[in-house]
């Protein structure tokens, strides 16, 4: 049995549940409610490595994310996503984003599982709701956006916020990785913004005054009235829609180390 408890807004929600024993009914109302509220999570989980990857495969196929390197030889989809206390300036992921949009296929889900946390109410995820986002764009925006595309880059300016220090630790040199997207993407019966602050570098085809179009989005996208802020607990899950969801890490200073799987 579970149980599922929405947030204010309906922007994620609480799954109480062992995710080590489900049944095939429980993890169809896992995928419901992921798909309805953005983001999901789940607290005091034991995962091992092996059941993490299993749970994880429920999803889709996992990815091997080029820009750090991997938990081990046996789990390379696993990836170390770590804040050190020697670590100085932004932390890794601090900028609104959506993950590895800059791939001709990004990731339809991003997985967390927290291994080493501070305290409570430290180190916090932000979500934005996408869905909620483009329901309170301006109509004359949704007319200019209907056909427009982003472009979006690996080095873009979140790969100064902290990432370089990380990739750093992967032996293979990863070159600039460019694609572009549909900014506005329907999913099922609803419509959301797909565009990604962290990444973006430009508008295709071009568009007159990108630049406040830019700027406008931007800020629209991260209103307080779409957010919710995620408080880490060790051994806590969350999986998120990066199709209706931006995240952010916020800034802190201390140890985190988190374990992160990619989901097509």
């Amino acid at each position: 049995m579970i149980k599922i408890t929405p947030n204010k807004k309906d922007i994620a929600a609480e799954i109480i549940c062992d995710l080590t024993n489900l049944s095939n009914l429980d993890l169809k109302k896992i995928k419901s409610a992921l798909e309805k509220y953005g983001v999901i999570y789940f607290k005091k989980q034991n995962l091992t490595p092996s059941s993490y990857i299993k749970f994880a495969k429920n999803f889709g196929k996992l990815e091997n994310y080029p820009k750090l390197k991997g938990l081990n030889k046996k789990y390379p989809q696993i990836t170390v996503v770590q804040r050190k206390s020697s670590d100085k300036g932004p932390s890794f992921g601090e900028q609104f984003h959506i993950d590895s949009i800059y791939k001709k296929n990004p990731p339809r889900f991003t997985m967390l599982l927290s291994k080493l946390v501070p305290k409570k109410g430290v180190a916090n995820t932000e979500f934005c709701s996408q869905y909620l986002s483009y329901k309170d764009l301006p109509i004359n925006i949704k007319k200019k956006l209907k056909l427009a595309k982003g472009v979006y880059s690996s080095e873009g300016i979140i790969q100064n916020y902290g990432i370089k220090k990380r990739a750093k630790e992967k032996e293979k040199k990863v070159k600039e990785l460019i694609s572009d997207h549909k900014i506005l993407k329907k999913i099922n019966s609803n419509y959301a913004i797909y565009f990604s602050p962290g990444h973006f570098v430009g508008f295709k085809p071009k568009i007159k005054n990108y630049l406040g179009l830019k700027k406008f989005l931007i800020n629209h996208q991260v209103k307080k009235k779409f957010q919710f802020s995620l408080e880490w607990e060790k051994n806590q899950l969350a999986i998120w829609d990066n199709r209706s969801m931006l995240h952010q890490a916020t800034p802190f200073n201390g140890n985190r180390i988190m374990h992160r799987i990619i989901i097509n």
